[in-house]
């Protein structure tokens, strides 16, 4: 097993994404802490891979409180030890607007849990991590994080930023075993659409978004990020670190 004695904490682990890295290293052999607002899907997402045998447990609560995030750290610490691994999966989309149109709630709302919650995982990761020989940290992105056209401003701000963190905490920490890369994920087959309420939806934004996500050449499955999460977070790819990955199969080259 690839993460036999690991803990992993993920965030956004309820549905999509996170709940497929959630399953996947339950099955690898690691100890996962999953986070996500959503209590009912976690619930149900825990009783699951408790079922095929995996050692999970859930912490219900919103990723852009400090509080809450910092939570998700101490709990595998508390309940498994320590921490090997983070994924910092959970993020919401804006409405399509571009910077002229933005309004300040969506923008903080974003910002908020897009940036601001990994970094608050990821500063109190490394902190443990720094006393206790290193670990590997996992940063979701966008296509957005690379390009101007996927989503609206906001958004597009916020993955820009995640690429930011994961390439400064790269850096900073590369002589303490501390690993840090990011998933630039394509269009992916998520619920993260419930996140952007069609009342609200800029049209004209989500047009010219609509031009740039017409060069899509395929959509991925969930499995297929957790896939390359797994790999990230296992020891075969100790020396990968600062990596800014692009998985949209080939979306990037255009």
């Amino acid at each position: 097993m690839k993460l036999q004695g690991k803990v992993a904490v993920i965030t956004g682990a309820a549905s999509g994404m996170g709940l497929a890295m959630a399953q996947r290293f339950a099955a690898e052999g690691a100890s996962v802490v999953a986070g996500d607002w959503n209590g009912e899907r976690l619930e149900t997402a825990v009783a699951s891979i408790k079922a095929s045998g995996g050692e999970i447990v859930g912490a219900q609560g919103n990723i852009a409180d400090q509080a809450t995030a910092e939570g998700l750290i101490e709990l595998a610490i508390k309940t498994y030890g320590g921490l090997h691994v983070l994924c910092n999966n959970a993020g919401i989309m804006d409405y399509m607007q571009g910077t002229g149109e933005v309004e300040n709630d969506i923008w903080q709302k974003v910002m908020q849990v897009n940036l601001e919650g990994p970094m608050f995982t990821s500063r109190k990761a490394v902190q443990h991590m720094l006393a206790n020989g290193g670990g590997s940290i996992i940063n979701v992105a966008s296509t957005a994080g690379l390009h101007g056209g996927a989503a609206g401003t906001a958004y597009t701000v916020s993955k820009h930023g995640v690429v930011g963190l994961t390439r400064s905490t790269a850096w900073m920490y590369a002589k303490k075993g501390i690993r840090c890369n990011a998933i630039c994920a394509g269009a992916t087959k998520t619920n993260i659409g419930e996140t952007m309420p069609r009342e609200r939806l800029d049209m004209v934004g989500a047009q010219r978004a609509g031009e740039f996500g017409a060069l899509v050449p395929a959509y991925l499955e969930a499995y297929d990020i957790a896939a390359l999460a797994l790999f990230l977070a296992s020891d075969e790819s100790r020396y990968i670190n600062g990596a800014i990955i692009p998985a949209d199969g080939g979306w990037d080259a255009a």
